[in-house]
């Protein structure tokens, strides 16, 4: 039950799941710390403190008692005695949430200090800007009656060292935090690279080598992702050269039968034959092509900066010459990159299903969604569903409505979607309202994203 929450707890950032502990585990030995100062160190202290002022009182007013009333009440005035205790002076002071360690050592101060003098001895602290502890004396008023004599408050009872400690050591932590945020982001700044080098690749793109110069670790993983690189290129330096031979070996054969044909057998002979014979030759050149076409899907072609209406525009002018119609509904669309002749491709795919197992109701309309631009290829045909045509993007995939169109090799949407995520993008099916379906693709707007 605790592991399936961890991750909805964690922070997503490595980052951050190595900061938030560091300054959590600072917060805490602070804390600690502070806790241990002020209850093995500073309260012993405030305590003994408290003991050697009460006895002082006590000797004051023992003094003021042994004295005549008049010679004490005159000693007790010089030293600013008075009837009453001024209203700034309270028995506990109202705290502070600005002065929590020096709220703290005044209170246990007071507390020592009023349980060690005689219930007599009243006290009282004054703390408006001129801090002061009051003690009610027995004989310090005229004819022998009690008084408020002020008495400046010792340093041990103040905070001051111990608030300079404190803030200290909070600049320590901060500093610890600051450089562990530091060495995090050094050790993060390889990996970065690493995913950015990754999504190159998965592009179809050439990363830069990264560097190998790191720590031990970074270094390791950095060296096993170039020779990754270079082997994946070699091997498809490898394929292009095997794909490129094949199609040689192939079509070479292929052109010669035709020509063999053409001389071999008389003119009007047997049309049908004929023709049977060039149909065959023709799906054989077909399947190749979309074998060809899977194989490469534009990989080496460079994205360019480009109007996509322009291009939807254009290919629907071609389609509507060869008397397909295409309504087109084309929202505002900034420049996005693309590659030109793989996104025909795609385009030209899409749309020649449309025709062929939609038949009627064909639209094309693209709009903005947020950081993407969408083209969706529309019909109204009753073929197969949505769900249906998802799980045709698998290779050598057809649909039960494809058994009567010869010459296919269930690579069409293979390769609309792989063309798709060349750039980046994604291809997904969805009923149209009002009937048919709609093929829609998004592409981002950016080249970070392709």
């Amino acid at each position: 039950m605790i592991r399936p929450l961890m991750p909805s707890i964690l922070p997503r950032s490595l980052l951050a799941r190595n900061i938030v502990p560091l300054v959590a585990l600072l917060a805490f030995s602070q804390a600690c710390s502070l806790a241990v100062l002020l209850r093995f160190v500073q309260r012993p202290r405030l305590e003994r403190a408290a003991d050697i002022f009460a006895g002082y009182v006590e000797t004051l007013d023992a003094m003021l008692a042994a004295m005549p009333a008049g010679a004490a009440a005159a000693t007790a005035a010089g030293l600013g005695a008075q009837p009453q205790a001024p209203p700034a002076a309270a028995p506990q002071p109202t705290p502070s949430p600005l002065r929590l360690l020096r709220d703290y050592q005044r209170d246990v101060f007071l507390d020592v200090l009023q349980r060690r003098l005689p219930p007599e001895l009243l006290v009282r602290w004054q703390d408006n800007g001129d801090e002061r502890v009051w003690i009610r004396l027995r004989h310090a008023g005229p004819a022998g009656a009690p008084a408020w004599l002020p008495l400046p408050v010792i340093e041990d009872a103040r905070a001051g060292g111990l608030t300079a400690t404190v803030l200290m050591s909070a600049v320590l932590a901060l500093l610890a935090a600051l450089t562990g945020y530091w060495l995090q982001r050094h050790i993060n700044r390889p990996l970065q690279e690493l995913a950015h080098a990754a999504r190159l690749l998965s592009a179809g793109q050439a990363p830069v080598a990264l560097p190998t110069d790191g720590p031990t670790e970074i270094a390791q993983v950095s060296t096993a992702f170039n020779q990754m690189t270079q082997a994946l290129q070699q091997a498809e330096a490898t394929r292009s050269l095997m794909l490129a031979g094949i199609s040689h070996d192939i079509r070479t054969p292929l052109t010669k039968l035709r020509l063999a044909m053409a001389m071999a057998i008389p003119r009007g002979a047997d049309d049908s034959f004929v023709a049977a014979v060039e149909g065959y030759l023709d799906q054989i050149d077909t399947i190749l092509q979309q074998f060809m076409d899977y194989a490469g899907s534009g990989e080496r072609e460079p994205p360019e900066t480009g109007d996509l209406n322009a291009l939807v525009g254009r290919l629907a002018a071609d389609f509507a010459g060869l008397g397909h119609e295409f309504e087109l509904s084309l929202g505002a669309l900034p420049p996005l990159p693309f590659r030109p002749v793989s996104l025909m491709r795609l385009l030209m795919n899409l749309m020649q299903n449309a025709i062929v197992y939609g038949k009627h109701g064909l639209a094309v309309r693209t709009w903005r969604e947020g950081d993407r631009a969408c083209i969706a290829i529309c019909d109204r045909g009753s073929g197969l569903s949505a769900p249906e045509l998802e799980a045709l993007k698998a290779p050598f995939s057809r649909g039960r409505n494809a058994q009567g169109h010869a010459g296919g090799t269930g690579l069409g949407l293979a390769i609309v979607e792989r063309i798709a995520r060349l750039h980046g993008g994604t291809l997904h099916f969805r009923p149209r309202a009002g009937g048919g379906l709609e093929a829609v693709v998004a592409l981002p707007l950016h080249a970070s994203a392709a």
